[in-house]
């Protein structure tokens, strides 16, 4: 079963105040022939111009009292409901369609079938495929151009005549006219929007042999898919011609969502991933007290790192950091160990140092700034849970810090009572570590406002508190 459906607007783009329904038709079609119609004008809220009256003949005057789209919606959902939605160029009339459910808060899904489309296959050659051409060119009357009867019923016609052009061509016959008209991406497309839900989680996008070529995270997946299928990049074209198949993990969270498309990706490396592939740390900045009592930073090696605040992937990148607080902070060259341990450093000498190295400036005074650099990269204490979302209302979820690293999460029933720390730490799904999951932590803390739940020094007592 078939609805064809036709529309006029008054602008090309959907948008409030202008770009809005002003009629619309919808005729239905059984695979042989036309058995209802239905057709109105509508109210579209706004003023149409005299640029678009002249395009359809309908002005201002003739919408005044007709309905509004919401009067009509549920008609409209009835018609179309188990069919398969058919336009010339369906792109756009679904798309204003959608967007005006949408605009009441409606999510409105058919399955589209475009006569376009089908026209250049089962048609090719023609000089052009508009509505009208073809319409000329097969003898097509069209009683009411660029009124929204007119064009469905010719829509319709044309349709019919595809439709019988299909059942006697040697290679189409015996397909389906919805199979006919599907490309492979669109079926790879249906099937993993029908498979993602509108929640939140990590998705991986698979390819023939079911290998993962892409990770991904996003609080709406079937949205953030969604956005795969519309992009124009050159990468993302390539990857959806690799595209077979999906798989999901919902999380609730957004930070677990985060963490877990992280680990995940180190642990796969998709082919078609870019950030955060890096699996292997080379390097961190450390810190330490010396015996005078001032705080000093040092790029080591990563497996040499006593305090780590970061750690990276190359020498480079973590002197390229470190580079940066020394001129955000005024740090001294010698105790971010670039220079000789008892040399004046070249900074104090240009006067980007204020000459703790020459002992010009007091402990406490450098201390200070130094300070602020570990308030970035610390935790305020060392071993919590950050209470977030869970998948269901009834669910919460679990992150662990322990010993200050990120080390797991987990779920539990927030109905259920949790009174020690061990209680909490058996939901804990342990992570493999990677460092840059305590940045992706820190920086999600710093723009969130969330519960945590902090252990005692010797983990047998809890206490609640607020980021």
């Amino acid at each position: 079963m078939f609805a064809i459906v036709d529309i006029e607007t008054c602008g090309n783009k959907f948008g409030y105040p202008q770009g809005r329904i002003i009629e619309i038709a919808i005729v239905i079609h059984d695979g042989l022939q036309v058995t209802e119609r239905f057709s109105t004008l509508l109210n579209p809220g706004c003023h149409i111009s005299g640029f678009y009256s002249n395009i359809s003949g309908i002005n201002n005057d003739m919408v005044a009292n007709a309905p509004q789209f919401n009067q009509v919606a549920k008609k409209i959902v009835e018609m179309t409901e188990n069919r398969i939605f058919v336009a010339h160029n369906v792109g756009f009339d679904y798309g204003f369609i959608q967007e005006e459910f949408s605009f009441l808060g409606y999510k409105f899904r058919r399955e589209k079938l475009c006569t376009v489309r089908l026209s250049r296959k089962l048609l090719p050659k023609r000089i052009s495929y508009s509505l009208g051409h073809l319409c000329a060119s097969l003898n097509i009357p069209i009683e009411g151009r660029h009124r929204a009867l007119g064009d469905a019923e010719a829509t319709a016609k044309l349709f019919d005549l595809l439709l019988r052009i299909k059942n006697d061509h040697p290679q189409y016959k015996n397909m389906g006219v919805d199979e006919l008209m599907t490309r492979r991406i669109d079926k790879i497309k249906a099937y993993i929007l029908k498979k993602l839900p509108e929640e939140c989680g990590v998705y991986y996008f698979l390819d023939k042999e079911g290998k993962i070529i892409y990770i991904g995270k996003s609080n709406n997946m079937y949205n953030r898919a969604l956005s795969h299928f519309n992009s124009h990049e050159r990468k993302g074209k390539k990857m959806l011609n690799e595209l077979y198949g999906v798989d999901f993990v919902t999380t609730g969270s957004e930070l677990i969502a985060l963490l877990l498309e992280a680990e995940e990706i180190k642990k796969n490396r998709p082919h078609f991933n870019r950030a955060r592939k890096a699996a292997i740390f080379t390097h961190s900045i450390d810190w330490f007290e010396d015996s005078k009592g001032i705080i000093n930073f040092k790029i080591v090696p990563y497996e040499e790192a006593q305090n780590a605040l970061l750690s990276f992937t190359t020498y480079a990148t973590a002197r390229e950091r470190l580079e940066a607080w020394i001129d955000e902070h005024t740090l001294c060259l010698r105790y971010c160990g670039l220079t000789d341990d008892d040399a004046i450093c070249f900074n104090h000498q240009i006067k980007k140092c204020n000459g703790i190295c020459s002992g010009n400036e007091e402990i406490e005074v450098y201390n200070k700034r130094a300070k602020k650099v570990l308030a970035e990269y610390i935790y305020p204490e060392k071993d919590f849970f950050i209470v977030h979302e869970g998948r269901s209302p009834e669910e919460r979820s679990l992150i662990l810090i322990e010993d200050g690293k990120y080390a797991g999460y987990g779920y539990y029933d927030h109905t259920t009572q949790l009174n020690n720390p061990e209680e909490l730490k058996a939901v804990i799904k342990r992570a493999t570590y990677y460092p840059d999951a305590d940045d992706l932590v820190r920086s999600y803390l710093k723009s969130k406002s969330v519960k945590k739940i902090i252990l005692n020094e010797d983990s047998s007592t809890i206490s609640m508190s607020q980021f």
